[in-house]
């Protein structure tokens, strides 16, 4: 699950269609009904960390889902330079405030539009522009340190 739920993915999925279901009558069409049941399996995955104090994993799933950067050199040299560099986008994630993770996941890795991510986070659409924008200058500022420190 993208939003780190983990092993326990299938569980929240289940819950989550449970209470969309139940909660069918409420979808007013004001969004699309993707970011409808996204904002659904999103409030269970982190009613699930809450209740167990869990907040890790959320990235690295999100990463391993999103083979983004395929590289056009020999194969097996292309395979291992972008696993290094997804492993070095996991670590950089992973140390940015969860909100932070959670916009760039909705905005970059699940590709939401910014109204999806508005309703998903039940954030502002002010407040999902602003914090995309930080979210990022902290992502490329650790990148770039990263990237120095490994010469």
């Amino acid at each position: 699950m993208l939003l780190g739920a983990g092993s326990d993915a299938e569980d929240v999925i289940q819950e989550a269609f449970v209470k969309a279901y139940r909660k069918l009558s409420r979808y007013r069409g004001e969004s699309s009904f993707r970011a409808w049941l996204l904002a659904i399996v999103a409030n269970e995955t982190r009613n699930m960390h809450r209740s167990r104090s869990r907040r890790d994993g959320l990235i690295l799933r999100a990463a391993a889902a999103n083979p983004e950067s395929q590289i056009a050199e020999d194969g097996a040299v292309g395979g291992v330079l972008a696993a290094e560099r997804r492993a070095t986008l996991v670590r950089a994630l992973r140390q940015l405030p969860v909100k932070d993770r959670e916009v760039i996941v909705c905005r970059f890795l699940l590709d939401l539009s910014e109204e999806e991510t508005v309703t998903m986070l039940g954030w502002p659409r002010g407040t999902v522009k602003s914090r995309t924008s930080r979210a990022l200058a902290k992502l490329r500022a650790l990148l770039d340190r990263e990237e120095v420190r490994r010469g």
